[in-house]
This record gives structure tokens, sequence and C-alpha cells, in this order.
């Protein structure tokens, strides 16, 4: 048995270190289980509601909630995690209203695409070398990543329920293998936040109802991405210049002061992405914005739903000469688009101005909520 074990450890050991040799900051191995807790707070979180859209959530809770129901010939499950801190204050881009502030993961290469594939080649020298079976997972299945992560040791869901980790701060990517070897489970870390509560304070739109509880409703990195329809009107004025992604919380985690420790093939960030404009991102129809965002995670949205979130940074912006921006999208196909141009122009144009385009406007208007924006905008806009 002791034999046993010791090899176990052994494999454990070499695929940690090939894990390294590919990139990744940190490796560890949990059992192939529910992790204890975490389906009963998923089960809460959705009773509750505070998925908003995400149906898929839902819909693939069991799965999620046990990696045995996702795979049942699972026995373990190595975790990996990437560090992507930035090399510089991401938060700086807020003080530029004219620029559109995009979330650090996103201003470079889908990161899908690179961290799986360097999960392939690991697990593909893992069948090779231990002749076993294995799944691969990156965010894009029905996985509990930060639970199976916090349980396999590479650090701990802190206040703000992302990823921490003493080594890399706030700024991790996470993946999974899935793996048919019985391997010996890392040891957790403990929960460091302590009485910090930085990332909870500095939330715009107070998206966390208590420590480690998120309502994503209220998450800007929710409503800028995830959400297909008209983002609420008490939230917009918080989302200020943040097109896509919010990093806020994350930003301010005292662990990151580790992370300049990270790896070098961080990922590269795009310089068309890390300021862009916000007046020519108004500007995109659908083949220019898939031109822009090709290879990105953004080209995913669509459209329309950036768009959308550009029209509400410009109407943030509190600048009369994107005015004309905003009013070149009231004639636009998508009434998501329309109806952020009417709100953007109800906070950058003095009342007589603004029910002269309501005159001009509102009559040939067929959607409903596109109206709704410029009576609403009519009442408190101008």
């Amino acid at each position: 048995m002791n034999q046993v074990r010791s090899t176990a450890s052994n494999i454990s050991a070499e695929i940690v270190a090939r894990a390294h040799e590919l990139g990744f900051n940190g490796a560890g191995v949990v059992r192939a289980e529910a992790i204890a807790g975490a389906p009963d707070r998923l089960d809460e979180f959705l009773a509750m509601g505070r998925h908003g859209d995400m149906s898929w959530m839902r819909d693939k809770s069991d799965r999620r909630a046990d990696p045995k129901v996702l795979w049942p010939a699972a026995k373990s499950v190595l975790m990996l995690s990437m560090n992507y801190g930035p090399s510089k204050d991401p938060l700086a881009i807020l003080e530029a209203p004219e620029r559109g502030a995009i979330s650090i993961y996103a201003q470079g290469s889908d990161y899908h695409g690179v961290i799986k594939k360097r999960l392939k080649k690991l697990a593909r020298w893992m069948v090779e070398t231990h002749s076993c079976d294995v799944k691969v997972f990156v965010d894009t299945a029905p996985v509990m990543e930060k639970p199976l992560a916090s349980a396999a040791g590479l650090g701990w869901q802190g206040k703000h329920t992302n990823l921490v980790s003493r080594s890399y701060g706030s700024w991790l990517f996470i993946g999974s293998i899935f793996t048919t070897l019985e391997l010996p489970p890392d040891e957790p870390q403990v929960d460091a936040c302590g009485s910090c509560h930085a990332c909870l304070d500095i939330c715009p739109t107070n998206a966390f109802p208590a420590p480690y509880q998120l309502d994503a409703r209220r998450c800007i990195s929710y409503l800028t991405i995830e959400h297909r329809g008209h983002i609420p009107r008490d939230l917009r004025a918080a989302m200020g210049n943040r097109i896509f992604g919010c990093d806020d919380c994350l930003a301010v985690c005292p662990w990151n002061k580790y992370a300049q420790q990270a790896s070098e093939l961080r990922l590269q960030s795009r310089p068309e992405l890390t300021a862009p404009k916000i007046a020519e991102l108004s500007r995109l129809d659908d083949v220019r914005f898939r031109t822009l965002f090709s290879g990105s995670n953004i080209k995913r949205m669509g459209r329309d739903r950036f768009v959308r979130n550009v029209l509400i940074a410009i109407g943030n912006s509190r600048c009369l000469s994107l005015a004309d921006d905003a009013r070149a999208r009231l004639g636009d196909p998508s009434p998501l688009v329309r109806a952020m141009a009417v709100w953007a122009l109800s906070r950058l144009l003095n009342r007589e101005a603004y029910r002269s385009l309501r005159q001009s406007h509102f009559d040939n208007e067929e959607d409903e909520c596109v109206r709704a924006e410029w009576a609403q905008g009519q009442n408190n806009g101008g």
C-alpha cells in the first residue's frame, strides 16, 4: 500500500513539474467528488436568482456541483492556474472618460484558446506517459473551477468570490484536467483575506450582498458581457466607461503585490484594446466589429451588446463632443443600440436640444423599450 501511495505521489509530482514547464503557475490535485458545501451554495445562489440571464448555470447545475456527474470515470482532477497580472494600474483608465475600459483578461488573445492549448499538451503527455484517460476543461463546461482550485491548494475564494493566491494575487486563469489516475489530493490553502474588505468597498454597483457572496445581476462584468437585454437604468451611471468587464475588485486586492513574481508567459495585450476611443467604437458595424475583435473574447458577445455598452460610456463621459456619435446611432438597426443612444443623449444635451430630437424620432420609433427611453429621458434628462 505504501508503495502504491509512493508511486501515485511520484506521478503527481511529475505532472505538476510538467505543468510548470508548460507555463502554469499553480498546479494541484483534488479528488473527483463534490466539494463540501459547494453544491449547497450553488443551489442557494440559483434559488435567489443571482445568476441573472445565465440559465446555463441552472440547466447543468447537477453536473456543475459534482465532477462525478460530469464524468463518472474520473478519479482525480488536476487544477491549474496561470497568472495574468497587469504591468500597469488597471484602474487608471477610469480617469479617461473618452476611452473605453476593457478588462485586463480580454485585452489580448482569447484566453480559452491560449490555456486550452497548454492543457491539451499536458493532457497528451499524461496519456502517453501514464496510460490514463483525461478530459480537459477551460471555463466553458459545467465545472465549479474556483471551489475545486481552492480545494487543490491553488488559493482560496476571496470575499469577492474569485480565487486569490499568496503568490499571484487575484489575477488568475483556471483550467482543469479530469483523469482516471488516482492521485493523492493536495491540502487546501487557508483563507488569508483577514479583516480586509477593499474588494467589497470598491464595487461601483454594490454587487456583493455580503462577503463571499455575489449577486451577478448587479455585477458590471455580468452586465456588460452576459446580460443580453437593456441594462437597468439605476446601474448605468455606475458603469462609467467600463465597456467590457470590470477589474475593480481584483485590482485592489492586497495580495496582488506578489503577482510580480508571475511567469514571463503572461498574455500580451493588444495596444488597440488597452485604451480605445469610445467615439470610434460607437461607429463599429458588424463587419468592423468582427475584424477588430478577431481572436478576442469580446467577439463572442456580438456587436450590438458591445455598442450598447459603449453608448452608456458615452453618456457617462459628460463630453458634449461625443453627442454626435450618440446621435448617429438613433437610426441603428438594433433597439439595444438605439435605446442607449437615447439615454446617452439625455445626459449630454440640454433640455431643449433633447426635446427637439425626441420630436423628430419618437413617432417613428416602433420598439417599446426605445420609446420608453425617450419618455424617461424627457422626464429626467436634457
